[in-house]
């Protein structure tokens, strides 16, 4: 029986050794032989660790203390100076007595377990690495839509966003999305795919086209949902550029339509007038191809102004002379219209940095913008127009007030915005949009207040020192008057 157990002793595929209280080793199998050699006697954090003293939480002092087990992960060197990787078991060797005369050490080599260890860890690492770095949003989504993963390029846009739910951190919401594709895709496990507006950390809006995808436990349930954005807003201001484009197109010829249907009227009585020697007819002909000549001017400036995206050619100007040579430009306007127009200039208001042609043609819009609302206004018997600059720093500001029909909700929410007119044929729906283009270039804003009835308010603020905004070319066209619109609106 003894050759028996010493033939098992001898040949198991791991290191044994046999340990008394001085930590010497008094016994070791074959295997423990070939690798560390014939080093019985030695004390064995010697042979394993070259230490000169007991390992710190040694697991054989330990069962020498409290009789039982204990086992450790340890690194062992072989004779021949290979680190081996171990798992340590150790167990009490009793006398008759009971009294723990020995500890019997097994070590299991874990090389291998060690090698996929590290395999997997440099397999993971890999797959975090391309999480992280895919160049578009990533969430996963457990079934409270609670977000437990992001990757960066989610982190940097939207914050940090692990812990919250999707709604309130892609959209700004307080309940769920009426339309929850993730919730589908969980209800189902099916991919789904859609198009979102989200709302960026800064407040900023993109069009995302959202992926959603299903992630299952081993039996096959959805137990998460991978969420994959991918930023399309430049796609979407490119064809809302060229959808505007055909709009303007429409726009313009309605608009050129009108015009020459008004010279061709002017001109009739002018000839007419001629060939029957009567000069106020003439003279009346003459008037309406004035002012088809003046909408035609307006509208090509408009037009030049907003097919070309231009860089602003800054220069200090006087506040209170561009006040008053804006006021002698409209003056005959103005009492064409019988409109009273009132020039208010602060004698502080002093210089600005600015591009001064387009600072006028945006005050010069603004000012006609008021002008036609009180000509459209018949319920009063006198109209004033008041133009009014004064210094606020860091701004200079600029007041256009008028008495006219004013504009309801809608309309003063709209009055920004990209081809909209309230003046029917007569208008392109460009004046206000650029001039809220032309301010927010500038670094400035604009904003309007106004009711039916009683009249409209704009208030121009444009920096003392120059600070033009950066705005790309794509969003020339209806993307910034998507922001125009609500910015203006909160006038």
């Amino acid at each position: 029986m003894h050759v028996r157990y010493q033939s098992y002793f001898e040949d198991m595929p791991c290191y044994l050794s046999v340990h008394d209280r001085e930590y010497r080793i008094i016994d070791g199998n074959r295997r423990f032989r070939s690798d560390f050699g014939d080093r019985i006697g030695e004390p064995c954090y010697r042979v394993y660790k070259d230490r000169d003293g007991v390992c710190p939480d040694c697991p054989v002092e330990k069962t020498f203390v409290d009789g039982c087990s204990h086992g450790s992960e340890q690194q062992l060197t072989t004779k021949d100076g290979r680190p081996t990787p171990v798992m340590v078991h150790t167990t009490p060797i009793r006398d008759a007595s009971g009294a723990i005369v020995a500890v019997m050490e097994m070590h299991t080599d874990i090389c291998e377990v060690k090698r996929l260890q590290g395999e997997l860890k440099r397999s993971q690492a890999r797959y975090v690495q391309l999480f992280e770095e895919v160049p578009c949003y990533i969430t996963v989504q457990g079934p409270d839509l609670v977000i437990q993963h992001a990757n960066r390029t989610f982190r940097e846009t939207f914050g940090p966003a692990v812990g919250d739910h999707c709604f309130r951190v892609y959209k700004h919401r307080d309940e769920q999305c009426l339309v929850c594709p993730a919730r589908q895709t969980f209800a189902d496990g099916k991919t789904r795919e859609h198009e979102e507006l989200l709302v960026t950390a800064s407040g900023d809006r993109l069009s995302v086209l959202c992926t959603t995808a299903p992630i299952r436990d081993p039996s096959g349930a959805v137990v998460a949902v991978l969420e994959m954005g991918t930023d399309i807003t430049q796609i979407r201001r490119l064809q809302s550029q060229l959808a505007s484009i055909g709009l303007l197109v429409g726009s313009i010829s309605h608009g050129i339509k009108g015009l020459l249907t008004g010279l061709d009227g002017g001109m009739y009585l002018v000839n007419s007038g001629f060939s029957k020697s009567d000069n106020e007819r003439v003279r009346k002909g003459w008037r309406m191809v004035e002012r088809n000549v003046e909408r035609i001017r307006s509208m090509v400036l408009d037009i030049l102004y907003y097919a070309k995206d231009r860089d602003l050619d800054l220069a200090d100007l006087d506040a209170a002379r561009l006040a008053s040579e804006i006021g002698e430009v409209l003056e005959k306007k103005a009492t064409d219209a019988n409109v009273q127009l009132a020039i208010e200039a602060a004698p502080d208001a002093g210089m600005l940095e600015a591009d001064g042609k387009a600072v006028r043609a945006m005050l010069i819009n603004i000012l006609e913008n008021s002008l036609e609302a009180c000509r459209a206004d018949t319920t009063k018997a006198q109209h004033l127009v008041r133009f009014a600059v004064r210094r606020a720093p860091p701004w200079v500001v600029f007041e256009v007030q008028d008495n006219g029909i004013g504009m309801d909700r809608e309309t003063r929410e709209k009055a920004f915005s990209l081809f909209f007119s309230s003046k029917g044929m007569q208008g392109t729906g460009l004046g206000l949009f650029i001039s809220n283009k032309i301010v927010d270039k500038h670094g400035g804003s604009i904003t309007v207040e106004s009711e039916p009835g009683r009249g409209s308010r704009f208030l121009v603020r444009l920096p003392i020192e120059a600070r033009p905004s950066v705005q790309p070319a794509a969003s020339a066209a209806v993307g910034e008057g998507g922001d125009h619109e609500v910015r203006a609106g909160s006038g």
